[in-house]
């Protein structure tokens, strides 16, 4: 896999579906407001984002609103289902940790205090193990929901453990690493960014946008890297 043309050709389709097109942009930035302000509950630009998953070019166009929105919504449950597990583990440790602090009787007992924060401690880590390993799968599972058009497609795993494996385990794994690595650097940008009185916030909402397009636009062309097959 050509990491270096994966980064470049994202870049270039993301320029294509904001540069030049500023109502475009502008739109996207107020339909990100609204789903954050709206706890993803008016996912009009998750549906956006499903829509360059699927790999359409040219880019598309911010239309169909009733597709938007049910697509915007299938992404949010799709990606709520694949992080159960992580909720599971986080609630059964918060639990064991509750009781042990509910045991302790007091604050003038360390030792219960102790196994209390140790309980919660370990599901933390055990959830974050878990949380990466998922989102290996998840990844590409929303991807071939983007492609397909079929909710429960994000869940044949025989089909992505398949396609997983054209792409190879190691390739996929190195990808999504250099994807976290951008993640990173966004994230240090902006914290520079916002650092700028009101005018900081407005251009990191424009640069968020652009973020989240590369970002869905990198994973299509990994995905893609290999012929796409049922």
């Amino acid at each position: 896999m050509d990491y270096g043309s994966l980064i470049s050709r994202s870049l270039g389709y993301t320029k294509d579906v904001l540069l030049g097109e500023w109502w475009r942009w502008i739109l996207l930035v107020l339909l990100s407001l609204v789903q954050t302000f709206t706890l993803f509950l008016v996912p009009f630009y998750n549906g956006y984002i499903v829509r360059v998953l699927a790999g359409r070019t040219p880019a598309p166009e911010v239309d169909d609103w009733s597709r938007l929105f049910i697509d915007g919504w299938k992404l949010n449950i799709i990606n709520l289902i694949y992080l159960i597990p992580v909720i599971v583990v986080l609630a059964v440790f918060g639990g064991i940790a509750a009781i042990s602090a509910i045991a302790a009787k007091g604050l003038d007992n360390p030792d219960v205090w102790a196994s209390a924060v140790a309980a919660a401690v370990t599901g933390i880590v055990i959830a974050a193990v878990i949380w990466v390993i998922i989102s290996f799968i998840s990844l590409l599972a929303v991807v071939r929901f983007a492609h397909t058009g079929s909710f429960l497609q994000a869940f044949n795993f025989g089909a992505i453990f398949r396609h997983l494996g054209r792409i190879g385990w190691g390739a996929w794994i190195v990808a999504v690493l250099i994807l976290v690595l951008i993640g990173l650097v966004y994230a240090v940008v902006t914290g520079l960014i916002t650092s700028i009185p009101v005018l900081g916030w407005i251009i990191n909402l424009f640069i968020g946008v652009a973020f989240g397009i590369f970002h869905a636009r990198y994973l299509v062309e990994a995905y893609e890297s290999v012929a796409v097959l049922a």
